[in-house]
């Protein structure tokens, strides 16, 4: 999975594995857990300070339960490293990157010039999100 990494970020990767929700809750060192699909991530909120990467599962392309834990994550203020986990498909990478994930572990390697197209695709956003895309209506009217 490490050769199909992507990730939109300037810092550093986090090297540390992500443990599981339950481990997480149960210690006070780890710095990256990992949220199965149907796990709930409020569970982190009060701890979001101290993480640094949150991985979400995707264990199929169907599953949009993630969506909702990266947004949930970003509106809390979490400010670490966003990963997508699983089966991730490249037409999927914009809606994920405007719920607030910034980088990507799908199962099989994504092509470099699909990926770009996708991401490419819309210069304008219609709807305010967890990303910095500012909405067309805002350009408009302030």
């Amino acid at each position: 999975m490490a050769e199909a990494m992507l990730r939109f970020r300037d810092d550093e990767a986090q090297d540390e594995p992500a443990v599981t929700l339950d481990a997480f809750l149960g210690q006070s060192n780890a710095t990256a857990v990992r949220l199965e699909a149907g796990e709930d991530a409020r569970a982190l909120v009060p701890h979001l300070d101290r993480l640094r990467l949150v991985e979400v599962s995707f264990p199929t392309f169907r599953d949009g339960r993630g969506y909702s834990s990266a947004r949930i994550l970003r509106e809390a203020g979490y400010r670490g490293e966003l990963r997508a986990a699983g089966d991730v498909l490249v037409d999927q990478l914009p809606l994920m990157r405007r719920c607030g994930f910034d980088g990507f572990a799908p199962q099989v390697p994504l092509d470099d010039a699909a990926v770009s197209r996708a991401l490419d695709r819309y210069a304008y956003r219609y709807q305010a999100a967890a990303d910095d895309s500012v909405p067309v209506w805002k350009r408009r009217h302030g």
